[in-house]
């Protein structure tokens, strides 16, 4: 692991607000940001209140940095993160990312519906989303599509960075290379290509829970950042010659799904929920030796996994979703807490990460 800024002996201690440079682009994003997906209603339903008092939370914090897919909701989080951004004075100093992908649409006479697959129908979570289904499309005509609906909806003249959402095997198994084909001989790469050239967008890459899949990407296109979940984390490093080259590459990692669906966070007889599944034995016991290690420091295990990912020097920003203030203030808390480097050692020692 490539560990940046660390001194033995000493407490880590990472601001929030800190800002970094996003790969060659010029953008910089705070070290925390605010993931909206919760803010679609993701398997509870969050009022309109609500989604914007969290937000309101995260930005007297000082977050600047906010992401958003038309996914999350079917549309309602990129209402909800539009509506609150339009109210802020200073709504110019932010960074917000959007992801491609997906088009939300309605069946209509003269439009017939593919069906979908149960494997991708990740939308029956919504408890409160908009009336639209989820089609699939990652073809040049399909990516400009996805960015105009989003700026409609963000009621935005632009966004700084796209991402490809959810390409590769793990989201579309037996159809995955028809998908791939669409972003590469289909013209998608060629669609982010052309709006990063003209200045509308900063710059793209891939938002995605696999990391071999980024490497394929990175042979075909210039990515300027790659958003990963769940594959960086206290609990797993499953990504590191995609974290090698990344740095040798000059491509930021944005970071999420730090907590695994929950199990990093979880309160003791909680959900056991990885990778949003009932966590297998093996999982809740290496879990079970984090959390013992960590509260030997003091450091609840929570902090420790949302601190994690920014020791490695290639990742850029961590990504936490929240559907409440209170839940806002907690994970900066976390985020900013000072943990002594002896805990990492011990961890390392103990081959736990």
């Amino acid at each position: 692991m490539v560990l940046a800024g660390r001194r033995s002996g000493m407490e880590d201690f990472v601001k929030a607000t800190e800002r970094r440079k996003v790969g060659q682009t010029g953008l910089e994003v705070t070290r925390l940001g605010m993931g909206c997906a919760s803010l679609g209603g993701l398997y509870a339903p969050v009022d309109a209140s609500t989604c914007l008092a969290t937000l309101q939370a995260a930005w007297d914090l000082g977050l600047r940095y906010f992401d958003v897919a038309p996914m999350y909701g079917r549309g309602r989080s990129e209402h909800m993160l539009g509506h609150f951004l339009r109210e802020q004075a200073a709504s110019d100093d932010v960074a917000i990312s959007t992801k491609v992908g997906r088009l939300m649409v309605q069946q209509r006479p003269g439009r017939e519906l593919p069906p979908v697959r149960e494997k991708n129908r990740l939308d029956s979570g919504w408890r409160n989303g908009l009336p639209f289904t989820e089609v699939f499309d990652y073809s040049y005509d399909a990516i400009m599509r996805s960015f105009d609906d989003s700026l409609q909806r963000l009621g935005r003249g632009g966004v700084d960075i796209l991402f490809v959402h959810d390409i590769g095997k793990v989201t579309h198994g037996e159809v995955a290379e028809a998908h791939w084909t669409d972003l590469t001989d289909g013209g998608g790469f060629r669609a982010l290509s052309e709006l990063r050239d003209a200045g509308i967008i900063k710059g793209f890459g891939l938002g995605v829970n696999e990391a071999e899949i980024v490497l394929e990407a990175m042979d075909e296109v210039q990515l300027d950042c790659t958003l990963l979940a769940g594959r960086h984390t206290l609990l797993e490093q499953n990504a590191n010659a995609l974290m090698q080259r990344a740095v040798s590459d000059g491509m930021s990692i944005m970071i999420g799904g730090v907590f695994n669906s929950g199990i990093l966070a979880a309160r003791h007889g909680g959900r056991s929920k990885f990778d949003y599944q009932d966590a297998p034995e093996s999982v809740i016991r290496k879990v079970e030796e984090l959390e013992k290690v960590c509260l030997s420091f003091d450091v609840p295990l929570a902090a420790a996994a949302i601190q994690f990912p920014c020791r490695h020097e290639a990742v850029t920003s961590v990504l936490i979703g929240a559907k409440h203030p209170d839940r806002v203030r907690q994970n900066v808390g976390w985020f900013e807490q000072p943990i002594p480097d002896e805990l990492w050692q011990a961890l390392a020692e103990k081959e736990l990460v």
